[in-house]
């Protein structure tokens, strides 16, 4: 099985808004040192392009990233991203894994999830918005609309 084929699921739609999956990522400190961190994965339909990273640590507010679902399902098969967020799969005695690298002005952190997990979590996305048919779901008129109200709303 490939990063692109996760297990099917039925030509249905949910009728639920989103998708989370409650999860544990390692830290990768160094080679053979890894840190568990809490976490979720967030999907919604009314932002069908992006998948959102809540890392619990210990803080009164998750820290959160945001990036593209394609950019996870194709990290599920083979190098994907670059710069900030970049995601690829696992070999030899980690082919059950995905790295996920997130990275900013002042530190990065490489992450280990099981890929399990991660397939399973787009499975639920395919449910809400299969993918190809991502154009479907987005609001390009309550885009254009927000940006204008926002605009108006300047000095």
């Amino acid at each position: 099985m490939t990063g692109r084929e996760f297990p099917k699921v039925p030509p249905q739609r949910s009728g639920t808004a989103g998708t989370a999956l409650y999860l544990e990522l390692r830290v990768v400190v160094c080679p053979g040192l890894t840190v568990p961190v809490q976490a979720c994965l967030r999907y919604d339909r009314t932002e069908p392009y992006a998948v959102y990273l809540d890392s619990h640590i210990d803080l009164a507010e998750p820290i959160t990233w945001m990036f593209a679902r394609e950019l996870l399902v194709t990290g599920m098969a083979e190098w994907a991203g670059m710069g900030d967020v970049w995601i690829c799969p696992g070999t030899g005695a980690d082919a059950e894994t995905v790295f996920i690298s997130l990275g900013g002005d002042d530190a990065s952190v490489v992450l280990r999830a099981r890929a399990s997990a991660v397939r399973t979590f787009l499975g639920y996305t395919e449910c809400l918005v299969p993918l190809g048919r991502e154009h479907e779901h987005f609001d390009v008129d309550g885009l254009v609309r927000r940006l204008l109200d926002h605009g108006q709303s300047g000095p």
